[in-house]
């Protein structure tokens, strides 16, 4: 045989096959997802090479090549030679042939084992999701009857407590309405209470009217008598003044006029501070009067008796300094024309330490003893 018919019986036999064999399990092992066994299965891709397609293409092949070489004279037993190998070439490519079936329904079967896993895969997943799924749904029912349980318990609860409350307020209500009933009890009580103290006060009232009416007979008497006496002094004191009038006409200090600013100061402030005594004297007297009015007195102790003292002595004290102001207005008067510090009695100047020591003064020393 030719070395050409060598080369192409070669060629179809052993490339065509393997390689889409081997693309095959290549596609199984590396991405079963994506190239899966059914788009390429093995069958397919070794009928596209038929062994009759290929022993016809082999025999063409041989006799193109037989009527292009040379014609040769060759003995019986050298012609018979290349049948036999022939024969022997085409049981070594149905073998290979075998294999590769062989190796087809192999990776065929690895191809479907790997399918049936992934199908076991698939659906053990998909039942681990509904067992999942069955946990969720039974978890979301448990916690629904929770939540309905608790509502109802806090329905349950409300309910007690709006009983509870209720119960208070009937309560509360009777308690009020008991309440009112003992204060109105107590207010009846009171309204006598007060009804027969009204009437005690009223019989109190009219015995201290009576009382005031012979206090206020008994307060004229007394004010008529104390009229009578201010006039006398009054009558005394306009003699006093007109004999101190008669004396004002000598001026000791008229020239020393620093120390008669001094003596008219001075003479300021004691006047400021005898005015203020006065006040307080009469305020006192007055309250005196007053509570004497209000206050109920028994003669037989001598307490009335003894509160006209005590306010007689208050209006003497405040006459005589209402007199002592007086005699400081007289002083400030002969200090501004200058004739302060002369004796109403010797008519002699009298000394500064005299005069700075007691204010008002009008005497001098030796006229003061003698008197």
């Amino acid at each position: 045989m030719p070395p050409n018919a060598k080369k192409v019986t070669k060629t179809p036999l052993k490339k065509t096959p393997a390689r889409i064999v081997a693309t095959a399990r290549t596609a199984a092992k590396t991405s079963p997802k994506k190239a899966p066994i059914k788009k390429v299965p093995v069958k397919k891709a070794i009928s596209k090479v038929p062994v009759k397609k290929v022993v016809a293409k082999k025999a063409a092949l041989d006799r193109a090549a037989a009527k292009k070489a040379p014609a040769k004279k060759t003995p019986v037993r050298k012609a018979a030679a290349p049948a036999a190998k022939k024969a022997v070439a085409l049981t070594a490519a149905q073998r290979a042939l075998v294999a590769k079936r062989a190796a087809a329904a192999k990776a065929k079967a690895t191809a479907i084992t790997k399918a049936q896993k992934l199908r076991e895969d698939k659906s053990k997943a998909l039942a681990k999701a509904k067992a999942a799924a069955q946990v969720k749904a039974q978890k979301e029912r448990d916690a629904k009857a929770k939540a309905l349980a608790k509502s109802k318990a806090a329905a349950a609860k409300a309910k007690a407590v709006a009983a509870a409350k209720a119960l208070r307020e009937r309560e509360a209500k009777a308690k009020a309405v008991a309440k009112e009933r003992e204060i109105q009890a107590k207010a009846r009580d009171k309204a006598a209470a007060e009804a027969k103290k009204q009437r005690e006060i009223d019989a109190k009232r009219k015995a201290i009217e009576a009382e005031k009416q012979r206090k206020l007979r008994e307060i004229e008497r007394r004010n008529q008598e104390e009229l009578k006496r201010q006039e006398r002094r009054e009558a005394e004191e306009r003699r006093r003044l007109e004999a101190l009038e008669r004396k004002m006409l000598s001026k000791p200090y008229g020239k020393d006029e620093a120390f008669l600013a001094e003596l008219r100061v001075l003479l300021l402030e004691a006047r400021e501070a005898t005015s203020a005594q006065i006040v307080v004297a009469e305020a006192e007297a007055e309250e005196m009067l007053v509570d004497r009015e209000r206050l109920e007195y028994d003669d037989e102790d001598g307490s009335s008796v003894a509160s006209d003292i005590q306010r007689d002595q208050l209006k003497d004290f405040a006459t005589a300094l209402r007199l002592k102001v007086d005699e400081i207005d007289v002083a400030l008067a002969r200090v501004d024309d200058g004739s302060y510090g002369r004796c109403d009695e010797c008519y002699e100047p009298i000394s500064k330490a005299r005069l700075l020591a007691q204010l008002p003064v009008f005497t001098c020393v030796s006229c003061r003893a003698s008197v």
